[in-house]
């Protein structure tokens, strides 16, 4: 694994992080790597699901070493929830590489558990950039980003619905519009 801009010296000495950074989730053997797994179910490029394994391993770094909560962003938790799936690597193999068990704990719901949350990953984004550095803004959002919207995204199979990028259809929409205003044009200078 790279070094993070900004790792101290005392994180990269550390004897977690250096299992860390050697590890590889699963059976290395699998025809389906762990890589290839996650950007599968999530609909990423290979190297962006190997971007977000990185910054799993730093989130769980932080997990054993930080002496309070963390809140993973939303594309770690999905490398998260995936290498839970893989119990035995997860429990027997991972687990023990931090010194301790790391559970997963959804949240409860209700007013309190957000202003929680939403406590954890702010200290979890102020642990992060002391440790690593800044953290890359497109896996780590901000905490109200993080907590407000990325929530609401829903998994959607291609068989059930036409997914268009919102880019795509403005782009119709103004290309319609342009057409519209040169048909009525035409339609004028005709008349």
């Amino acid at each position: 694994m790279r070094k993070a801009p900004g790792l101290t010296a005392e994180a990269l000495d550390h004897p977690i992080w250096s299992a860390l950074s050697h590890y590889t989730i699963g059976p290395e053997e699998a025809a389906l790597s762990f890589a290839e797994r996650l950007a599968r179910e999530n609909g990423w490029r290979l190297a962006e699901a190997e971007r977000v394994i990185e910054e799993y391993k730093r989130f769980c770094f932080l997990a054993a070493t930080v002496d309070h909560p963390v809140t993973p962003s939303d594309q770690v938790d999905q490398a998260w929830h995936l290498h839970l799936t893989y119990s035995r690597d997860y429990w027997e193999r991972f687990c023990p590489v931090l010194g301790r068990p790391l559970h997963h704990g959804p949240t409860a719901g209700g007013a309190d558990e957000q202003h929680r949350y939403f406590t954890q990953y702010a200290e979890t984004l102020r642990s992060y950039e002391r440790v690593f550095g800044s953290p890359p803004a497109d896996l780590w959002p901000d905490a109200a980003r993080r907590l407000n919207e990325d929530h609401k995204a829903r998994r959607v199979h291609p068989r059930d619905a036409i997914i268009v990028p919102r880019k795509a259809i403005r782009t119709v929409l103004l290309l319609a519009a342009v057409l519209t205003v040169l048909a009525l044009g035409v339609l004028l200078l005709r008349s």
